[in-house]
């Protein structure tokens, strides 16, 4: 869990009464991620493998939900959660680690915590999970989720073909900005129009494969610029080469490379991204600085293990600032592209790399 509470308020100057309390709504599900780094090598049938490195956190919808809390931004996380021990420490970590808004979140008992566990090797990753569907909850006085959202400035959603869910449209109607990812099409089809969200949705962040099957097209700038008649921001990850966004409405495009760094685990890195991109929006950046900000902070998460454990806070960021600028050798329209960060960040307390990970679901406090 992160200690690093620095105050920042992304949004400071932008709040007003009438807005409402919640930054950013999002739902989905919880897992129990354990992960394992410092493999050599993938597992080989029937022999053991040891690891160098493990962590455990909440991960799933949690890897969003925390890093956008670490942002700064007050997130409202709807999500079901085991009575077992795993589940309770998903909630407390989330709630009493991250200050993620679990009002909207309930217990169900009997049902155990799904669990992930991920081995990290060659900048890969293989995961093995397990777990059942959560059955809906109890109905209660004052709980309108599904069907009626809390009022927030943003939602993150994730689409799938086939599939739409009430509460988008619901909490686009309130106001909210939509922005959607969406995984692999199953199916084959990747026909835009089996997406009914996509339709409320304000950005579309799919990555540069998915772009272009969406698309029907061989080049993931050409695919933004397709999505772009259809959403009103579209943004394509491009891995290694950074990200490519094209504003419809005003015809602007941004391109910012990716920051090289050495990968030690990418899990979480794209709903990383996602947070960042959010946490520029909401905070009325220009386009490029979003894309820019998305990417430094998803590079940072690659470099330590696990989703939500890897997320970073503004302490993080800052210290990276700081260090980069006093480095030998680097290239002075590279620093200039984030001098934008001047303005935002505190003065770093602590040296960089910083590692908060640790090896298990938790310590009992001593009596």
């Amino acid at each position: 869990m992160s200690t690093d509470k620095p105050g920042i308020d992304p949004l400071d100057g932008l709040r007003a009464p009438q807005d409402p309390a919640c930054d950013v709504f999002l739902t989905g599900t919880v897992f129990l991620d354990i992960v394992f780094t410092g493999l050599d090598s993938a597992p080989v049938r029937g022999t053991e493998s040891w690891a160098r490195g493990m962590g455990s956190s909440p991960g799933g919808v949690a890897n969003m939900a925390t890093a956008l809390a670490r942002l700064g931004l007050h997130t409202s996380l709807a999500a079901a959660f085991g009575d077992d021990h795993y589940g309770e420490y998903c909630w407390d970590a989330l709630e009493q680690g991250e200050g993620i808004d679990l009002s909207m979140s309930h217990t169900v008992r009997g049902w155990h915590s799904p669990v992930t566990v991920s081995m990290a090797y060659e900048g890969e990753r293989t995961m093995v999970s397990h777990g059942h569907e959560a059955p809906p909850p109890a109905p209660r006085a004052n709980r309108t989720f599904p069907h009626c959202p809390p009022r927030a400035r943003a939602a993150v959603a994730s689409l799938a073909p086939g599939r739409s869910e009430p509460w988008v449209a619901t909490a686009a109607r309130h106001g909210a900005r939509i922005f959607a990812d969406v995984g692999w099409d199953e199916t084959g089809r990747w026909d835009l129009d089996a997406l009914p969200d996509l339709v409320h949705c304000q950005a579309f962040l799919p990555n540069a494969e998915e772009a272009m099957r969406y698309t029907r097209t061989d080049c993931p700038r050409a695919a933004a610029h397709a999505l772009a008649e259809r959403v009103p921001l579209a943004v394509v990850t491009l891995g290694a080469e950074g990200a490519y966004a094209v504003d419809a409405a005003t015809a602007v495009t941004a391109e910012v490379p990716a920051i090289e760094v050495e990968a030690l685990d990418p899990t979480g890195a794209g709903d990383v991204f996602v947070a960042g991109f959010v946490t520029g929006t909401l905070a009325d950046w220009p386009l490029a600085d979003r894309l820019a900000f998305a990417g430094l902070t998803a590079a940072l998460s690659v470099q330590e293990f696990g989703g939500s454990l890897s997320a970073p806070g503004w302490a993080e960021i800052a210290a990276w600032w700081q260090r980069v600028r006093t480095c030998d050798g680097q290239d002075p329209a590279a620093l200039q592209r984030y001098a934008f960060l001047e303005d935002l960040l505190p003065a770093a307390a602590r040296p960089w790399p910083l590692r908060r990970a640790v090896p298990t679901i938790g310590f009992r406090s001593p009596a």
